[in-house]
C-alpha cells in the first residue's frame, strides 16, 4: 500500500477572470502520490492565483472548471486521509469513504470543506507569519494539534529537527533572520500533518543555502508522507530540482508544460542581462568604522549581530552586501540608514560639508541624513486601502498638484518595467488586485519617487521573475546614472549582484570577511554555503 500510486489532486480546465480580465485560461493537471509540479512564469502570470485557487482562499473560486481532491472520509470523526481502500481512520479507527471532493461545489460550512482546508498547508511569499514574541520552540508548540501534551512536546521536537532549527530553539522569532523564520514557518505548516501542500515563491527571499534547505526538507516531507506539492518559483534551479512536472504560465496561459528541465530551458531564453557599464565613482559618501551591533538576550546572552564592519562607499556607487541567512547584511543596511544605533564604533554619511553620525538622534544628528535616504525592506507594505496611485503619492507625503503627481507616479512605474499600455490600469488598481511580483516593484517605485541620494535594496529582487530582475538591474544602472543616485543592494542573488553592482562586501558571522568586485567573492561565497550546507 505504502508503494501504491493513487492519483491525489486533479485540476480540471480551471479558468478565472477578474472585471473581464483572464488571470487563467483552462488551465490542467494532476498529481499523484509524491508527486510534485512546479509553476514557473513571469510576475502577474497567473501562479498565485492558481494556488490560491487550490487553497480554497476567498474569492478565488475557478469561473469554470473544478478543483478535485481525493481523500479518505472519516463517517464518525470527519477526520481525512489519504485515499487508500479499506484503511480505517488514523484517527479513531472507524470506517471511512474514499472520494474525490469538488471543493468549490460544496457549501462554505460543510464540515468536509473546513476539514480539507485544514489538511492544505501553504507557504507564502514574503509572509513570516510567527508570534513575534515567543520562541521558535513556542511557535511550533502553539501549531500542533495532538491529544496529550506529551505527543505536542514529541512533534515539536521532531519538527525542529526536521527543519533544522534546533539550534534556535529559544530564539525569540522575530529576532531570526528571514531564512531561519521562513523554516519556522514551514514546521508550522507541516505541524497541520497535511495532505496537500502548496507553496507560493517559498524561497524568493533567502540564500542559496538557506533554500536548499527548504527545498530539501519539503521533496523529502512530500516524498516520505505520499501527499503532493504544487509550488511557483521563479527560480529555473529550484523547479528542476524539486518538480516531477512543471508548467509555463503567461498572463494566465499555459505557454509550455512537461519535463521541467525542457520547461526552465525554454522560459530561460529570454532572460538575458546587460553588463554593468563602468562609471566615474564620486569620493566617499559611506563610512564605517570599526561598526558594531550587538544585542543581549537573557536566554542567548551576547548575539554579535555586526562584528565590527568597516567600509567605505564612494557616491554614485552601486555596493553590495552579500552572505548567507544570518551574515548581518540587513542589520548593517539598517545602520546605515539610521534605523539601528551601533553599539560601538560608527557610521556616517557625508552631507553637504558635513559627515554626520547616524546613530546621533535628532534633527542635528541622523534627521539631516533621513530625508535623503529612501529603503525598500525585504519585508515591505503597502496601502491595502489605497490605489496604487494614492500609495505612489498621498500616502508617502508628497505634496504637490494632482496632475504633475500622476505624471511623476507615471514615470516611476515606467522606470520600473510597467508597460506603458497598462499604466493607468495599475494606477486604479489595489494592492491586492496585483501580484506579488508587482507589488513589489511598485514598493521600489515608492522609494525612487521621492528621489534620495542614497536608496537601500533589501532583497530587491527576491520574489521577481528572471525576466524582471533585468527590467530593475536597468532601473537601478539608469538612476544612477541620471540623478546620482548611491545604492545599497543586500542580497544573495549573485547574478543580479555581479551584473549591477560595483563592489560587494562579503559577510558571515556578523564580520566583513572580504570586499572586492563581485566576480572576485563568488568562490568564497560558494564555499561558505558548501559547509554551512554541510554543517546542516
Amino acid at each position: 500500500m505504502a508503494d501504491e500510486i493513487i492519483d491525489l489532486l486533479k485540476i480540471e480546465n480551471v479558468s478565472k477572470a477578474y472585471e473581464g480580465r483572464t488571470v487563467l485560461k483552462n488551465v490542467s493537471a494532476t498529481l499523484s502520490t509524491g508527486k510534485i509540479l512546479g509553476l514557473i512564469g513571469k510576475s502577474a502570470a497567473g501562479k498565485s492565483i492558481l494556488i490560491h485557487m487550490i487553497r480554497g482562499s476567498k474569492d478565488y473560486a475557478p469561473d469554470k472548471g473544478r478543483i478535485l481532491y481525493h481523500i479518505n472520509h472519516c463517517l464518525k470523526c470527519g477526520n481525512l486521509d489519504l485515499p487508500y481502500d479499506n484503511v480505517p481512520c488514523s484517527v479513531c479507527g472507524s470506517e471511512t469513504e474514499t472520494k474525490w471532493v469538488d471543493f468549490w461545489s460544496l457549501r462554505e460550512r460543510d464540515p468536509v470543506r473546513q476539514e480539507l482546508r485544514n489538511r492544505i498547508s501553504i507557504m507564502l511569499q514574503r509572509t513570516f507569519s510567527l508570534f513575534g514574541d515567543n520562541t521558535v520552540m513556542e511557535n511550533i508548540f502553539e501549531a500542533i494539534n495532538a491529544k496529550t501534551e506529551q505527543e505536542k512536546i514529541s512533534k515539536t521536537i521532531e519538527l525542529l529537527e526536521f527543519v533544522n532549527m534546533t539550534h534556535r530553539t529559544t530564539h525569540i522569532a522575530r529576532d531570526l533572520s528571514g531564512g531561519e523564520k521562513q523554516r519556522v514557518v514551514m514546521a508550522r505548516q507541516l505541524a497541520k500533518n497535511p495532505l496537500f501542500f502548496l507553496a507560493d515563491e517559498p524561497t524568493g527571499t533567502l540564500d542559496p543555502y538557506t533554500a536548499n534547505i527548504v527545498h530539501e526538507r519539503l521533496v523529502k516531507y512530500v516524498h516520505d508522507k505520499r501527499i503532493c506539492m504544487v509550488f511557483a518559483s521563479h527560480w529555473p534551479e529550484a523547479t528542476e530540482k524539486m518538480a516531477d512536472e512543471a508548467i509555463w504560465l503567461d498572463t494566465g496561459n499555459v505557454v509550455m508544460s512537461g519535463k521541467p528541465i525542457d520547461v526552465t530551458k525554454k522560459f530561460m531564453e529570454e532572460y538575458k542581462f546587460e553588463k554593468s557599464a563602468a562609471t566615474d565613482l564620486g569620493k566617499p559618501f559611506i563610512v564605517a568604522e570599526n561598526a558594531t551591533k550587538h544585542y543581549f538576550s537573557i536566554v542567548r546572552g551576547v548575539v554579535k549581530a555586526v562584528d565590527g564592519v568597516s567600509f567605505k562607499i564612494k557616491e554614485n556607487e552601486i555596493f553590495a552586501l552579500v552572505g548567507i541567512s544570518g551574515a548581518g547584511k540587513t542589520t548593517t543596511s539598517r545602520i546605515i540608514a539610521g534605523m539601528t544605533p551601533v553599539t560601538s564604533g560608527s557610521v556616517k554619511i557625508k552631507i553637504g560639508d558635513d559627515w554626520v553620525d547616524m546613530s546621533e538622534t535628532g534633527f542635528m544628528g541622523k534627521g539631516r541624513a533621513t530625508p535623503y535616504i529612501g529603503v525598500l525592506h525585504q519585508e515591505y507594505t503597502l496601502y491595502p486601502f489605497d490605489t496604487i496611485l494614492k500609495n505612489l503619492t498621498t500616502c508617502i507625503g508628497i505634496r504637490m498638484p494632482a496632475e504633475l503627481a500622476k505624471v511623476k507616479a507615471i514615470q516611476v512605474l515606467l522606470n520600473v518595467g510597467f508597460p506603458k499600455r497598462s499604466i493607468e490600469k495599475v494606477l486604479a488598481s489595489y494592492p491586492d488586485e496585483l501580484s506579488v511580483g508587482e507589488c513589489q516593484r511598485i514598493a521600489f517605485a515608492q522609494v525612487l519617487i521621492k528621489e534620495p541620494r542614497i536608496v537601500i535594496l533589501d532583497e530587491p529582487t527576491g520574489t521577481m521573475d528572471p525576466i524582471t530582475k533585468v527590467i530593475v538591474a536597468k532601473t537601478v544602472l539608469r538612476a544612477r546614472k541620471d540623478l546620482r543616485e548611491t545604492f545599497i543592494v543586500v542580497s544573495h542573488d549573485m547574478d543580479f549582484i555581479v551584473n549591477c553592482c560595483d563592489r560587494a562586501a562579503l559577510m558571515k558571522d556578523g564580520k566583513i570577511i572580504k570586499i572586492e568586485k563581485p566576480e572576485g567573492i563568488i568562490s568564497e561565497f560558494e564555499e561558505i554555503e558548501r559547509k554551512a550546507l554541510n554543517e546542516e
